[in-house]
């Protein structure tokens, strides 16, 4: 499958998980708003995502995706069954006591979490989280599942699980908020768990699994060389955020929930871009790192996809490595025919080209993303969340903390892009280190005893962290791999962030001609305001990136409309 095609697919997938998201999040600020109770399940969310980045998530493109990838081949697939049957014991057992652990420790982890909560408080952030580790376990399983099948490329089944996911949490709020409280969104939490098991369950159709548990299995220790040092670094990526837990609730009641409300919106254009093309890219980078090249390096793109897209394109997305179409339900032929050894050249040459048409790619969408949202963010956050008891006053703090989120919000998309392309190369100890480094800057803008600890200064920091770790991570790519001049990188860049800041200016000149002739008090009103906002903005972004010719905006628009017309 090409990588524009697996992209569009799981841009779609986190597309839809992204907006229930919203949604999600909608209904925790109408029920709960600023509160205590949206406070206390704020910081129960923290201490769990940790602790499944640490245990899975980390290990799904790190380890997981790169070692699965090597025993797609047909003549391989019983061993791929056993490593896999390996592989879901471990992780079911590894939660099972993990979870026991910290369900019994608990009060003593959101009294080192919630240190600025009063007693209370850290009471009801307690019994949240033990509802919310049981759920851990199953999403390990799940993690394992989406791992196998993103190796075999079928992208489909494990793009909905963040879909079901979202929606179990607002079904069950909405339904049962009046009689459990805040305790119904754990509850949903663990239902959303069980759903993204079944509903990637069709994906494992002829699969063998064995009752077996070994360490000694030479996929398994593949597994955890690549994963100990990403490990260590999760594990001071969780310092750092019982440290960002411990300082936000002490800087006053609902900023925590109001830096979880602003997150969603940081984390929408991050979902449906930055997620969405690294989780593409990794397998077929994967490949080229190991000197394997599609069908001897050069496939022939399918005419009817590029017959309108310029000649050099063309060539870049051929260079990508298309891939028969493995998605389920789709029969694969010819698997071993179409992979053949490279030249160390050819595939390296291969994996620049790949790695650059992806960067390129995220800076054209996540950068008018960025600049629009900033803009916009005031009566976009009005729209979302200006319901029940969230009101002006906790729109305005969620604004602040995402202005302090966006300067890191471009470096956070492209640098996942570049975490993945270590990991393509087997190098999981580089971007571990450099996390390191990112923690200990967030450490010294956010404790900084010049002036007052605030929720903006927090965000700050973060922002910080995320911009130092993309800037080293660039410099010791160029190391490794050498120069990437010649691929036009910087003048994409340039564009777009030209095409991006004039954008912006149109924005801001609508916001003064428009605002006061649209009545923003009503959700009607902010509609109408928001859609004109946005349609103005993409279509005076898109005309900008042709009068400039971003050859890149001509071939993403011709493969857009080639996915939606299929």
């Amino acid at each position: 499958m090409g990588i524009a095609k697996a992209a569009f697919i799981i841009m779609l997938g986190n597309m839809a998980s992204r907006l229930l998201g919203v949604v999600r999040e909608e209904v925790i600020a109408s029920l709960f708003g600023l509160s205590d109770a949206a406070d206390a399940f704020s910081l129960a969310s923290r201490v769990t995502t940790p602790i499944y980045d640490l245990l899975i998530g980390g290990m799904i493109s790190a380890a997981l995706i790169p070692v699965f990838s090597d025993y797609i081949a047909p003549e391989r697939r019983e061993e791929l069954w056993r490593l896999v049957s390996i592989v879901l014991n471990i992780v079911f057992a590894m939660f099972a006591i993990v979870v026991v652990i910290f369900i019994i420790f608990a009060p003593q982890l959101m009294a080192i979490y919630g240190h600025g909560f009063d007693v209370q408080k850290q009471v009801l952030a307690v019994d949240l989280l033990r509802v919310m580790l049981s759920a851990l376990i199953l999403m390990g399983i799940s993690g394992v599942v989406t791992a196998l099948l993103y190796s075999r490329q079928r992208f489909a089944l494990p793009a909905l699980c963040g879909s079901v996911y979202n929606a179990a949490i607002v079904v069950i709020a909405l339904l049962f908020h009046q009689r459990l409280g805040v305790s119904s969104l754990a509850l949903g939490v663990l239902i959303g768990a069980v759903l993204q098991v079944v509903v990637q369950l069709p994906g494992l159709k002829g699969m063998r699994y064995h009752l077996k548990m070994s360490l000694s299995h030479p996929g398994v220790r593949r597994i955890m060389k690549l994963y100990f040092p990403v490990a260590l670094g999760l594990v001071v990526s969780a310092i750092g955020v019982t440290i960002d837990s411990n300082l936000a609730s002490r800087t006053g009641g609902g900023n925590m929930a109001a830096m979880r409300y602003a997150t969603t919106l940081t984390q929408l254009p991050l979902g449906l871009v930055a997620t969405a093309m690294s989780f593409a890219i990794l397998p077929t980078l994967s490949r080229y790192s190991s000197g394997v090249l599609d069908r001897g390096g050069i496939l022939e793109p399918d005419v009817s996809e590029t017959k309108d897209i310029p000649v050099e394109i063309v060539r870049q997305e051929s260079a990508l490595g298309s891939q028969p179409s493995i998605l389920a339900g789709e029969t694969v032929t010819g698997e071993t025919e179409a992979r053949s050894p490279g030249t160390t050249a050819e595939a390296l040459a291969a994996y620049k080209r790949t790695l650059v048409l992806g960067i390129k790619m995220m800076l054209i969408i996540i950068l008018p993303a960025t600049v629009g949202l900033v803009v916009l963010r005031e009566p976009i956050l009005r729209l979302l969340f200006q319901h029940g008891v969230f009101d002006a006053e906790g729109t305005s703090r969620t604004a602040l903390a995402f202005l302090c989120y966006s300067p890191g919000l471009p470096a956070a998309a492209v640098d996942q892009l570049l975490i993945f392309s270590f990991y393509a190369r087997k190098n999981t100890t580089t971007p571990v280190l450099v996390g390191v480094m990112a923690v200990l800057v967030y450490i010294a803008v956010a404790a900084t005893p010049l002036g007052p600890l605030t929720m903006p200064r927090l965000a700050l920091a973060n922002s910080a962290q995320w911009i130092s770790h993309a800037v080293v991570m660039c410099f010791l790519l160029w190391r490794a791999m050498g120069s990437l001049r010649g691929f036009a990188l910087g003048t994409v860049f340039t564009k777009a962030l030209v095409g991006s800041a004039a954008m912006g200016i149109v924005l801001l000149l609508l916001s003064v001609m428009v605002e006061r002739r649209i009545d923003t008090s009503d959700i009607f009103g902010l509609v109408i305001y928001n859609g004109l906002a946005i349609g103005l903005g993409v279509v005076f972004y898109g005309l900008a990136l042709i009068a400039m010719r971003v050859e890149e905006t001509r071939y993403l628009w011709q493969m857009i409309k080639v996915r939606l017309r299929k």
